[in-house]
């Protein structure tokens, strides 16, 4: 009996494994394309001989490092980082959101298995001997029962494993969503610590070209007094120092709005500030850039494989709804003792048992369960196009970053002759305005020409620093040779919940 019985078990497992209704998940393909712009890209960018005006190289094929902002090499970035990743509000939220998403992937796995319950009570007892024939006896006894109750739900057509797919894949949504906002933090921190070293670099250039134009104003003023200049070229003099005195404030607020959001990054409050100070001249152009093959950008960007789990989870909920439309059926069995006294308990004669079966079937419900199962169907056609949404934006956002950092370099190469040019032309207008060889008006041309080189100047060396991160963003940051990306908790749930239903790789 023992061995028909086991037999049976194993013929009722195989068939519950086999048989589940719904698609299954395929993994879409790779696009089919070789480059991610229409034109061939250069080997490097241009160069200038200025800070962060290095050429840098495109290496297709090379990997990221999981820490791609050390390429950086600033110590303080560095640091900031490791501060943002262990305190920042919007990550731990991830986190936790990773953690709820496991938890319900185990909780979802019960219904696999069977449940039983156990069940102790002890009652004292009076009953009318007239509901048994025999009035005038009113019996007075105790009554003491043990059981447990085991019940099982047969998973004949998948239903519960397919509702188990989705709970895992949504699971691995999380998981994914947790390493966006891992790049998306560190990203955010590097392109924050650029534009305030961008910001310092612009009031320095302009606290340069004020005090330069405060010695102009002192020239004129002496000029004026000893007859050599007109009351108009020190009026104007002064309306152009002042002009540029007013652009210093909006600089310093952008910088203290700036360093507030470092500070909010990495987990602190404003007045706790940052620590750390940032400057053009501490960082270092990352020289060699990796360029992932575009058949390998699906697999490495993070919103790209989230995407993808979302459509997983889409495909198994179509198997859920195919699966309520059809019998439910159960299994279920208790066994006990009941007795006088609890010391009488399972003693002989005192035993109960009972074993039955069951199965339901909607025989109508004005096709409720008919459009549900429409509905997942509409559900994964909609997640199917989020996914080619989001692949061609991936490959958009690479393509714009490649493109951006061509453009930098070819700016800040004409940047660097336009403010060299704009600063001799100046030096010459200012020796001939006090020979009396020019006007006020060709100086102040010259000056004005030369402030605003200056600035622009700043701005595109920021710009390559900043495009440069974006460019590793947009890649997928090497979340995939972290140290942490596979946690234990990743290999713990594959352990513990049964084997995932087969999926095609390709």
């Amino acid at each position: 009996m023992r061995r028909l019985v086991g037999i049976a078990g194993a013929l009722l497992t195989a068939l519950l494994a086999g048989c589940t209704v719904g698609p299954d998940f395929v993994r879409p393909a790779a696009p089919e394309v070789t480059s991610y712009t229409p034109d061939k890209l250069p080997a490097q960018t241009a160069a200038s001989k200025v800070a962060g005006g290095e050429a840098q190289h495109f290496v297709a094929g090379q990997d990221i490092p999981g820490q791609w902002w050390t390429l950086f090499h600033s110590q303080p970035l560095n640091a900031l980082i490791e501060r943002a990743l262990k305190a920042n509000p919007s990550l731990q939220a991830a986190q936790a959101a990773l953690r709820q998403a496991r938890e319900t992937a185990y909780a979802t796995a019960g219904a696999l298995y069977p449940t039983a319950g156990g069940n102790l009570s002890t009652t004292r007892e009076k009953i009318s001997g007239g509901e048994f024939g025999q009035p005038g006896k009113s019996p007075l006894f105790n009554l003491s029962t043990a059981s447990v109750s085991i019940s099982y739900g047969l998973d004949i057509f998948g239903g519960a494993r397919r509702a188990l797919e989705a709970s895992r894949s949504q699971a691995e949504f999380e998981r994914f969503q947790l390493e966006a906002a891992y790049l998306t933090l560190t990203s955010n921190v590097v392109v924050a610590a650029v534009q305030e070293a961008s910001l310092r670099s612009q009031i320095a250039a302009t606290q340069d070209i004020i005090k330069a134009e405060s010695q102009e104003l002192a020239v004129l003023q002496r000029q004026f007094t000893l007859g050599g200049s007109s009351k108009a070229a020190v009026l104007a003099q002064q309306a152009t120092l002042a002009l540029e005195r007013a652009t210093l404030p909006p600089l310093q607020k952008q910088l203290a709005q700036q360093r507030n959001l470092l500070a909010v990054l990495a987990g602190r409050f404003p007045s706790q500030g940052s620590g750390e100070r940032f400057e053009l001249a501490t960082m270092q152009l990352p020289r060699d850039l990796p360029l992932t093959l575009p058949s390998q950008l699906v697999e490495q960007r993070p919103d790209v494989r989230a995407a993808e789990a979302q459509l997983h989870q889409a495909s198994a909920e179509i198997g859920v709804a195919t699966a309520n439309m059809l019998p439910q059926f159960t299994l279920n069995a208790q066994f006990g003792s009941t007795a006088g006294d609890l010391s009488s308990l399972f003693t002989p004669g005192t035993a109960i048992w009972s074993i039955g079966g069951g199965i339901a079937q909607t025989l109508f419900d004005a096709g409720t369960l008919l459009h549900k199962k429409r509905a997942a169907e509409a559900a994964f056609d909609q997640s199917a196009a989020q996914y080619r949404g989001t692949v061609l934006t991936a490959f958009q956002n690479v393509a714009d970053a490649l493109r951006a950092l061509q453009s930098d370099a070819d700016a800040l190469n004409a940047q660097v002759a336009a403010e060299r040019s704009a600063g001799a032309s100046l030096a010459l207008t200012r020796q001939q305005f006090r020979l009396g060889a020019v006007s006020y008006v060709s100086l102040l041309t010259a000056e004005q020409v030369y402030q605003q080189a200056k600035v622009t100047l700043v701005l595109a060396q920021a710009a390559r620093y900043a495009d440069t991160a974006a460019l590793f963003q947009a890649l997928g940051g090497g979340w995939w040779n972290r140290a942490d990306a596979h946690s234990p908790e990743d290999r713990g749930i594959d352990s513990f919940l049964p084997p995932p239903l087969a999926v095609d790789s390709h």
